[in-house]
């Protein structure tokens, strides 16, 4: 089975792996293999891409290094469409990317190299919007998310522009919505698009940031303020809400059933006709492995089952 397979019935196999299981699924799978070093190991090594996978790739970089004193490990993370064109150029070997590459992108670098880029599945992360930590707001629904951050409303609604449209009294309910967002290089950004807009166009209203931490300290400071970010950006000044009166957690975004869910992917340049070069290799075992997976709960991400962690891993040799 090739990596794409495995990444598309990713969330069917996530929930036979928890059939039966009701509780601690955010919880790092003990049968996760240990990582234990290998000789050989040295080198640079470049990622470029998401802003979402920033701070993981940093914490996976610390681990590695530890690991490794002779590797060095540059990050860079302006957004996933950064990704695509530096895994081409061949300035960098890792391309983390919070959305699946798109097939003009996966094109342009089969045309460069003959074989299309490989997609590597690290975590799951549930997309969230986030209020303000004393907006007594609870829950939204699919259609008031188009209708608050959409011009085209997609999902049959109509404009959401003050808080008292979405229930809320008192001085709050009279105040306009304060919307923040992500810039278009932003992964985050396109998929929201995608999934929440139903491919439609943001409004003009959207405060557009250039990264995800700068959209949870904006809805922080900001008690009319509402917006998207990944899960693992949550703060003690914000509060993910409900969509359709279900939690961003684990269990429902492996059950399918929160609808923001989505995949946190690297993407490398491998050549199938060769092995790959030892240290990616040996970078994404450690991000596969239960140390790699415990910096993925850390980060307030939901890490991946053994079972998953081996097909992917096993893909890759």
């Amino acid at each position: 089975m090739n990596t794409t397979s495995i990444l598309r019935g990713l969330t069917a196999a996530l929930c036979m792996s928890f059939a039966g299981q009701t509780s601690s699924l955010a919880n790092v799978d003990p049968n996760l293999p240990v990582y234990e070093s290998v000789s050989g190991v040295s080198g640079n090594l470049n990622s470029i891409g998401s802003d979402t996978l920033n701070n993981l790739m940093t914490l996976w970089a610390e681990g590695f290094e530890a690991i490794y004193p002779n590797v060095n490990i540059q990050i860079e993370g302006k957004g996933s469409s950064t990704a695509p064109p530096a895994l081409i150029e061949g300035t960098a070997q890792i391309g983390p990317m919070s959305r699946e590459m798109k097939g003009s992108e996966m094109d342009a670098f089969e045309a460069r190299y003959g074989y299309k880029p490989t997609a590597v599945g690290t975590s799951i992360d549930a997309l969230a919007v986030f209020v303000n930590k004393d907006n007594p707001l609870e829950s939204i629904t699919s259609e008031q998310i188009d209708s608050v951050f959409s011009s085209t409303y997609r999902k049959g609604g109509t404009p959401i522009t003050e808080w008292s449209q979405l229930g809320l009294e008192g001085s709050l309910g009279g105040r306009a919505l304060s919307l923040y967002g992500r810039n278009s290089a932003s992964g985050t950004y396109g998929f929201f698009k995608k999934v929440a807009l139903a491919g439609g166009d943001f409004s003009s209203s959207v405060k557009e940031q250039p990264g995800s931490s700068s959209v949870v300290q904006g809805i922080g400071s900001d008690l009319a303020g509402i917006g998207y970010s990944g899960i693992g950006y949550t703060t003690s000044g914000v509060k993910a809400i409900q969509i359709d009166g279900i939690e961003p957690t684990a269990e429902n975004c492996l059950d399918g059933s929160y609808p923001l869910a989505r995949q946190l992917f690297v993407y490398v340049n491998r050549d199938p006709r060769e092995p790959m070069d030892k240290l990616t290799y040996e970078f994404l075992r450690f991000v596969l492995s239960k140390q790699g997976q415990e910096v993925v709960e850390k980060d307030g991400y939901y890490p991946l089952p053994a079972p998953i962690a081996e097909q992917i891993l096993n893909s890759l040799k």
